[in-house]
């Protein structure tokens, strides 16, 4: 998975203007940019996104855990007993540890598709935050357009100091600039790579004559 504050920035690409009313496109363009990355990253509600995700990535991994090790211990049994087993019942072990592994690998995508669209619905409120005050600052600052500098190929190319508005954004929001908050893993659950499945066996049954 990716790193909290990568997912942050590339769940805000969309924040690339504010806009502005018709009266205003007379006057002169006042161009400005943000990183929303920043931004994010300064909100009180970013500690507390990285913190749900957390726990709710703990859950996920949990449960792969518990999965992890029904299947070792089943194999491990089978690995022990297999070959002293009547040819129906090892076949029947045989595909139960198929199962379980398909299992843990339906889980595992499952997991990481449940953590992105948790993420997406944590970070909503505060991207639907942030692009308020966007607007806010723009109208009250006279800017025609402010541009995310964040990407991989950022929007901004190049431009002077004074037209970084990020800390504007954040005093509008009652939140004081600081240093930018370091970047913050989330685990995502994965599989520990268990020994591999016993191939189901060509049994060879006697028949009666």
């Amino acid at each position: 998975m990716n790193k909290f504050r990568v997912a942050l920035a590339a769940a805000a690409l969309t924040f690339t203007t504010a806009t502005v009313s018709m009266a205003q496109t007379a006057a002169p363009l006042k161009i400005g940019y943000t990183s929303v990355e920043y931004v994010l990253s300064q909100m009180p509600e970013s500690k507390q996104i990285e913190s749900q995700l957390k726990d709710y990535s703990t859950q996920l991994k949990n449960q792969l855990d518990a999965k992890q090790t029904d299947f070792r211990t089943k194999l491990e049994a089978y690995q022990k007993g297999g070959q002293a087993m009547p040819d129906p019942v090892r076949a029947d072990k045989e595909k139960e540890l198929q199962n379980l592994q398909q299992s843990m690998q339906e889980f595992q995508q499952n997991a990481e598709a449940s953590l992105q669209q948790k993420q997406q619905a944590l970070l909503k409120p505060a991207l639907d935050k942030l692009q308020k005050n966007i607007d806010a600052v723009a109208e009250e600052n006279g800017y025609t357009y402010i541009l995310n500098s964040d990407g991989a190929s950022p929007v901004l190319l190049h431009g002077p100091k004074d037209g970084d508005v990020s800390d504007l954004v954040l005093k509008k929001m009652g939140v004081t600039p600081g240093a930018a908050a370091p970047a913050a893993k989330v685990t995502t659950p994965a599989t520990a790579a268990p020994s591999a499945v016993p191939t189901a066996t060509k049994t060879k049954t006697k028949t009666k004559k």
